[in-house]
């Protein structure tokens, strides 16, 4: 009869394995794109057997969906922990942090789930519900970090606004560096927060 203490380290591992695994799942489709990321790739990386991927993920779709969602969520959870008290006065640092979530693997990973989404219809529903869901969370962060009101008309539109034109900058960094003029932007948009948002 297995005891509970013998559990425990096991339920450990079990965590810390699937963790490699969805670490080493972001990493690879930030590299590799779709078509280079494979279980094997990931297992191999995570410094796992390709069963015990399996064994926490089943299909490909299941491992990749899972890590750019749990990567999405740390990231949210890395926010909130950059600015506990909220903007606190400083929502040039909130918008700054914003854009920089999209120039990372992260957003990386994701653009490459995306493309690969919008060519294979099996994939598509999965990961159009994954971005409605990160989408939403990451909307509730901003808007709880910059400390606005939502019911004032036009205050969801700006937000909502932020974060698409971060995304735009997160799409022209994958090509250049574009720091300089990133940094503008950043500017610009922290004297809209304010005007607009008050």
């Amino acid at each position: 009869m297995v005891t509970a203490p013998d559990r425990a380290p096991k339920q450990d591992r079990s965590r810390a394995t699937r963790q490699r695994l969805l670490a080493a799942a972001v990493a690879c489709l930030a590299e590799r794109g779709w078509a280079g990321s494979t279980v094997s790739a990931v297992a191999e990386r995570a410094g796992v057997s390709r069963g015990a991927a399996q064994h926490h993920f089943p299909t490909r779709e299941d491992l990749f969906t899972a890590a750019v969602e749990y990567v999405a969520e740390e990231r949210c959870q890395a926010l909130r922990a950059l600015f506990p008290e909220g903007a606190a006065g400083d929502r040039r640092a909130v918008v700054a942090a914003l854009v920089e979530g999209c120039t990372g693997p992260l957003f990386r990973a994701a653009l490459h789930l995306w493309m690969a989404a919008s060519a294979e219809e099996q994939l598509r529903g999965r990961v159009t519900e994954l971005e409605a869901r990160v989408g939403r969370e990451t909307h509730r962060v901003a808007v709880e970090l910059l400390g606005v009101d939502e019911s004032r008309p036009g205050v969801r539109e700006t937000v909502q606004g932020l974060l698409d034109m971060a995304r735009g900058l997160g799409l022209a960094r994958l090509l250049t560096d574009d720091t300089a003029r990133r940094e503008r932007v950043v500017e610009q948009w922290a004297g809209v927060i304010e005007g607009v948002l008050g």
